[in-house]
C-alpha cells in the first residue's frame, strides 16, 4: 500500500466537510434523450439489493409512468452523455423521457428560475448553503419518499445528513463523489515521489517542465472556485480543523492570521504557476491542465479533486495510465493526513411521480455503476464494486473514500450564497493582484458579518 493510501485510509476517519464547489462554464445544450455514446455498456451489479427502477414509495418495482421528467445538471459534453447513459434504463422502464439540460452555472440559473416560477422537476444544486436557502423559501421540496436509513448506510459516512435541512427533512441526495485536495502529474515528467512536505513540494525543480504549477481558475459565473479549494486544503492542513469548522461557520475572520497566511500559501503556487496571473484567470478548470501533457511539458503539478480526470483525457488528450496522483502533503505535521471531499447533489422543485422516481432510481448502485464504468465518475453508493471503476486513479479514489468513517467537507458550498460568491471574486482578485491582499480579506469580512447574520 502506497504512503497516499496508507494516509487517507488513516485519516479520511478523522475528518469530513462537504463541498464539490460548483462550477461555471458555457451552458450545454438541451437534451431530450438523445443516444449517449463514449463509453461501454454498463452490466450493473445486483450489490444494492434494489431494482434499477425503484418506485417513490422505494418498493423496487418499476412502475411505467410515461410522460417526462425535466432536469437541469452541470455537466455537458462526454459527462452529459454519461448522465443520459445512466438515466437510459430507467427511461425504458418506466416509459418516461428525460429532457435534460446542462448549465455550468446553476445558481445563476435556477435562482432566476426560482424568481420567474420556471423550474425544472429535478435539478443538480451548486451546494448544501444554498439548497437550504431556496428549502426555507419553498421552492424545494422534501425527499420524505426516500429511505434515509438505507441511503445513509450505503453512503460514505457524513453526506447524507449533508443533504438534509435545519428540520432535518432529506432535501438534497448524493449521487456523484470526489476526494479532493490531489495532486496530479504526468507520469513522463515525475517519477511519483510523495513528497514529505507542502515546502518540499513547492520547492521542487519544475525540470523538465516549464513551471511547477498548471492553474486555471476561469469557470463562467463561478469564476474562482478552484482557488476556493485551494484555500480550503491550505487552511485544514495549516491550521487544522477547528479552525476549518469556525472560519465555515463564519466564527473565524478572513483577516485573522491563520486565513491570510493560507492566501499567502496560495500565493507562493501562483508564483509559480504556467503562464502567469493572466493564464490562471482565463483558463477554464477543465483545460487548465492541459499544458502537463504537451511535449515539452508546460508544467510538472495540478492540484485538484478525483473528477478531473475525465477532463485530462477529453480536454488534454492524456490516455489512461498518462497520469498518476498523490494526496497534497502535510503543512503542519500536527494536522497530519487532514483530507477534504466533496459530492454533487440532486434535489426535486416539482412533486410529481416521474421526478420521485427519478430520484430513487439515481440513488441505486445499478444507476451510478453505469457511469462509473464509462469513467470520470466516483459512485457515492458504496455497494458499486472497485472491479467495476475502468482506471486505477478511479478506483483509488473510490477505495478511499469507501473506507471513510469521516472527512472534511469543502468549506466554500457550506457557506451562505453571498459569502460562496464573494469567495470566488476574491480569489480572482487575489489571483491577479497579490498586494491587494489585506482589502480583499477586509471585504470578505464585511460580507461574512451580513451573510451570516441572514
Amino acid at each position: 500500500m502506497s504512503r497516499t493510501l496508507r494516509v487517507l485510509a488513516a485519516m479520511l476517519t478523522a475528518i469530513f466537510a462537504f463541498a464539490a464547489c460548483s462550477s461555471g462554464g458555457t451552458p450545454a445544450p438541451s437534451a431530450s434523450r438523445p443516444t449517449a455514446t463514449g463509453g461501454p455498456s454498463a452490466s450493473p451489479s445486483e450489490s444494492s439489493g434494489a431494482s434499477a427502477s425503484p418506485d417513490a414509495s422505494g418498493s423496487g418495482a418499476a412502475p411505467s409512468l410515461g410522460g417526462s421528467v425535466t432536469v437541469v445538471g452541470s455537466w455537458s459534453g462526454s459527462e452529459q452523455e454519461s448522465f443520459l447513459a445512466m438515466v437510459e434504463p430507467w427511461e425504458e422502464q418506466t416509459g418516461t423521457s428525460v429532457e435534460y439540460s446542462g448549465s455550468r452555472d446553476l445558481a445563476a440559473q435556477l435562482t432566476a428560475g426560482i424568481a420567474s416560477g420556471n423550474l425544472p422537476d429535478v435539478a443538480g444544486l451548486p451546494g448544501p448553503g444554498l439548497m437550504r436557502e431556496w428549502y426555507d423559501s419553498g421552492a424545494l421540496k422534501a425527499l420524505d419518499f426516500v429511505d434515509f436509513a438505507k441511503y445513509e448506510s450505503e453512503t460514505p459516512p457524513g453526506f447524507a445528513a449533508s443533504g438534509k435541512a435545519s428540520d432535518d427533512k432529506l432535501i438534497g441526495i448524493f449521487t456523484k463523489a470526489a476526494v479532493k485536495g490531489l495532486i496530479f502529474y504526468n507520469v513522463a515528467g515525475y517519477d511519483g515521489t510523495e513528497p514529505e512536505s507542502w515546502d518540499a513540494l513547492n520547492g521542487l525543480d519544475p525540470a523538465p517542465a516549464e513551471a511547477l504549477w498548471c492553474i486555471g481558475f476561469e469557470s463562467g459565473a463561478a469564476s474562482g472556485w478552484p482557488g476556493t479549494d485551494w484555500i480550503e486544503d491550505i487552511v485544514l492542513r495549516q491550521s487544522g480543523p477547528d479552525v476549518y469548522d469556525a472560519w465555515v461557520g463564519g466564527e473565524q475572520k478572513w483577516t485573522s492570521p491563520e486565513i491570510k497566511q493560507a492566501f499567502e500559501t496560495l500565493g507562493d503556487a501562483l508564483d509559480k504557476a504556467h503562464g502567469g496571473s493572466d493564464f490562471v484567470v482565463t483558463t477554464a478548470f477543465g483545460a487548465a491542465a492541459n499544458p502537463m501533457f504537451t511535449d515539452p511539458q508546460g508544467c510538472k503539478f495540478h492540484h485538484q479533486a478525483s473528477f478531473i480526470t475525465d477532463f485530462f483525457k477529453n480536454e488534454g488528450g492524456a490516455a489512461d495510465g498518462d497520469f498518476d496522483f498523490f494526496v497534497m502533503p502535510d503543512i503542519n505535521p500536527e494536522f497530519a493526513g487532514a483530507v477534504t471531499t466533496a459530492g454533487d447533489l440532486f434535489g426535486m422543485f416539482n412533486d410529481t411521480e416521474q421526478a420521485r422516481s427519478l430520484i430513487q432510481y439515481l440513488l441505486t448502485a445499478e444507476a451510478q455503476q453505469i457511469w462509473v464504468e464509462r469513467g470520470g465518475f466516483i459512485s457515492m453508493n458504496r455497494n458499486v464494486p472497485a472491479e467495476a471503476y475502468p482506471d486505477e486513479t478511479s478506483r483509488r479514489s473510490a477505495e478511499l473514500l469507501a473506507a471513510a468513517t469521516a472527512a472534511k467537507f469543502d468549506g466554500s458550498d457550506l457557506m451562505p450564497n453571498a459569502m460562496n460568491e464573494a469567495f470566488f471574486k476574491a480569489i480572482m482578485e487575489f489571483s491577479q493582484n497579490q498586494d491587494n491582499l489585506d482589502s480583499i480579506l477586509a471585504d470578505l469580512d464585511t460580507t461574512q458579518a451580513d451573510a451570516y447574520s441572514q
